[in-house]
């Protein structure tokens, strides 16, 4: 367990000492290398053009999704920067020109511009206030800690972060910090048009693997969403230190909204790439569900076995390093199969060439082991792999109906 300090946040901590603390120094094998990496080409990451995923040019978009989720596990979509309005809405957005509409992924500029600035005012509250929701317990839904998972980590990370389960959002909306005074009502609709966002993506990513478009949805059962709200001070030394380290999202997939300060990173033919924050866009990342998720559902009175990835999609390695002169904001969404989901890969992926790949197991037992290994290794997959099994041994690998979730 990293050693106990004086202060239970990094920001308050840095405040007072102005210095990395040694509870935050890596060992020097394990320390970034801020040289040897490629700071100009932006990844290639694709910039997907959204505006036509409801139109007559759909399976263009699609097919670029399912290429990019394939080869890249990230790809970019741009902000929306009309004044969409919903139903639910209390008031209107800024009004925007017809010349302010960029290739989009449907959440109005304004609603993401609060969502950074409401973030931004949370951490610069007083500490008295912001530890009102502090808890080092990773199985709280609505918690203010910082790092990753002190409880079980040897080194700390570079971070803050309020975490917040928000879907259903009436379940947790009450729960969430009352300061800022607009805290719950700005949060609250971004949770809500990166939930709509989320559904969009997993109709077109099933499309993508010759499934219908609701099978996703419909697979990963009620589903769950969570947020973070990521805060990395500046920090005075930044190669002893990360602001996480290389892992993977254990999720299914991760809607990242970042501010202008550089610090993702992917990692490319064994290379970090940075991945630089493009204007009015969302990073999107396939996680590990994506990469094995096939769920057993309920249709009628029958069980059936339906594939989503197995392999295909790959989860991709990235991290987040600091820097000395600015703060960084960072809110990645991410959303999530139901706890009691199951994840096997389907009959239909498995012969003798493709060997089953992974041990059928559920969502919530996946999370916890991730959380539990505190971003020590950089993903649980490999702890579901069989190795190495045979079509021939199939038949030892039995699902029981009526325990899975519909």
């Amino acid at each position: 367990m990293a050693p106990t300090i004086a202060k239970p946040l990094l920001s308050d901590l840095v405040a007072q000492t102005g210095q990395v603390p040694l509870s935050h120094v890596r060992p020097v094998g394990d320390r970034p290398d801020l040289v040897n990496v490629d700071n100009k080409s932006g990844a290639g990451i694709p910039l997907i053009d959204l505006a036509k995923l409801d139109g007559p040019e759909r399976h263009e978009v699609v097919e670029a999704i399912g290429r990019a989720c394939e080869s890249d596990g990230f790809f970019m979509v741009q902000i929306n920067l009309f004044p969409v309005m919903t139903d639910d809405r209390s008031k209107q957005a800024p009004a925007a020109s017809l010349a302010d509409i960029v290739t989009n992924h449907g959440i109005p500029a304004w609603v993401v511009e609060g969502m950074l600035r409401v973030a931004r005012e949370f951490f610069h509250l007083p500490e008295s206030e912001r530890l009102k929701c502090y808890s080092d317990d990773p199985k709280k839904a609505i918690r203010l800690s910082t790092s990753f998972n002190v409880r079980t980590e040897k080194v700390n990370n570079w971070r803050d972060f309020l975490r917040l389960h928000c879907y259903p959002l009436e379940s947790f909306v009450d729960q969430w910090p009352s300061n800022p005074p607009s805290f719950r009502q700005v949060v609250g609709t971004y949770a809500t048009e990166a939930r709509a966002l989320a559904l969009r993506l997993l109709e077109a990513i099933s499309e993508s693997l010759g499934l219908e478009r609701s099978h996703m949805v419909k697979a990963m059962g009620k589903q769950a969403q969570h947020m973070a709200l990521n805060y990395y001070p500046p920090c005075p030394q930044p190669e002893l230190t990360y602001g996480l380290p290389g892992h993977k999202d254990p999720n299914a997939i991760t809607l990242l909204l970042q501010d202008g300060v550089s610090g993702l990173q992917v990692q490319r033919n064994g290379r970090w790439v940075a991945v630089n924050p493009v204007p009015n866009a969302l990073v999107i990342n396939i996680g590990d569900q994506l990469q094995v998720y096939n769920t057993i559902c309920s249709s009628s009175s029958h069980l059936f076995m339906q594939a989503l990835s197995n392999d295909r999609y790959k989860s991709v390695l990235h991290r987040v390093i600091v820097n000395s002169e600015s703060e960084r904001i960072s809110v990645p969404t991410f959303y999530c199969p139901s706890p009691d989901a199951v994840i096997a890969p389907a009959d239909a992926l498995v012969d003798e060439s493709h060997p089953l790949a992974y041990r059928p197991f559920t969502y919530q037992e996946y999370y916890e082991a991730f959380w539990n290994m505190g971003l020590q290794s950089a993903s649980c997959l490999d702890r579901e792999r069989r190795w190495p099994r045979r079509a021939e041994n199939m038949q030892n690998v039995v699902l029981r109906p009526g325990i899975y979730h519909v």
